[in-house]
């Protein structure tokens, strides 16, 4: 497996099965002008044990490879990339049938032209950036107070916030399994929020905590926070060229 030179600034990596070496370079230009980084890996032996290790917004896989319906499979399977964007590379209809069947989102078919490539790739660029935003990690330093039921409320400092959860940094030791209330708010919004969480880990004065539900409303707050401040991170000419892709 080798790396493909990064974009400046990158969103996140697409892990691209293929050994053709002039798809993989027509490929790998195309995702590298949307802010993506590119693994490449020529064997599907090679890539069903990376998948396993490793998280990608995006997995491409050529059909030709043998075992690559086996990958297709085991990328769905996979608790890291089941929900990664899949693409494939298709020689025929029939095929074309299968890999959608075989959960592929999109399906780019031979001959790869620089058009179509791109074409398909925008358009996958909306889910890859919604992937990302489900991992996405967002520092942020805001107060934060945490209260449980029998023990003193606790003073924090919020530093950083996910989809799934957050984390904060205080001077109180806080066991991991103990099921609390988090109160913050977000830059933008004068309201604070207040929300359940299970802590997960605690060491050295930052703790970990993993939300348990979240209200429509703050969901809905929460995720249209995240999208712009993860717009914020894409270069200038790729914030533009899809400004217009709604992140939901």
């Amino acid at each position: 497996m080798n790396d493909v030179p990064a974009p400046t600034v990158s969103i996140g990596t697409a892990l691209l099965v293929c050994n053709d070496p002039a798809a993989i370079k027509r490929l790998s230009e195309s995702i590298q002008q949307l802010a993506i980084s590119t693994e490449v890996c020529d064997e599907v032996t090679i890539a069903l044990g990376v998948v396993n290790r490793q998280k990608f917004g995006a997995v491409v896989v050529d059909l030709q490879l043998d075992q690559a319906h086996t990958l297709l499979k085991k990328v769905r399977r996979s608790p890291s990339n089941r929900t990664s964007v899949m693409v494939t590379i298709t020689g025929s209809d029939a095929e074309t049938a299968v890999a959608f069947k075989d959960g592929s989102n999109f399906v780019l078919r031979r001959p790869l032209s620089e058009t179509s490539t791109n074409q398909n790739l925008r358009a996958a660029f909306g889910l890859i950036l919604r992937e990302q935003r489900r991992y996405f990690r967002c520092p942020v330093d805001v107060p934060a107070t945490v209260k449980c039921q029998g023990m003193q409320e606790v003073c924090g400092q919020l530093l950083n916030i996910s989809e799934g959860g957050i984390a904060i940094i205080t001077r109180v030791l806080l066991k991991p399994g103990v099921e609390v209330q988090v109160q913050f708010s977000l830059p933008g919004y004068d309201s604070q929020f207040a929300v359940k969480a299970t802590i997960c880990w605690c060491r050295d004065g930052n703790v970990g905590l993993q939300f348990i539900s979240l209200s429509t409303g703050f969901k809905s707050k929460l995720q249209d926070w995240l999208s712009r401040r993860l717009e914020q991170t894409l270069p200038e000419s790729v914030g533009n060229k899809f400004r217009t892709l709604v992140l939901r």
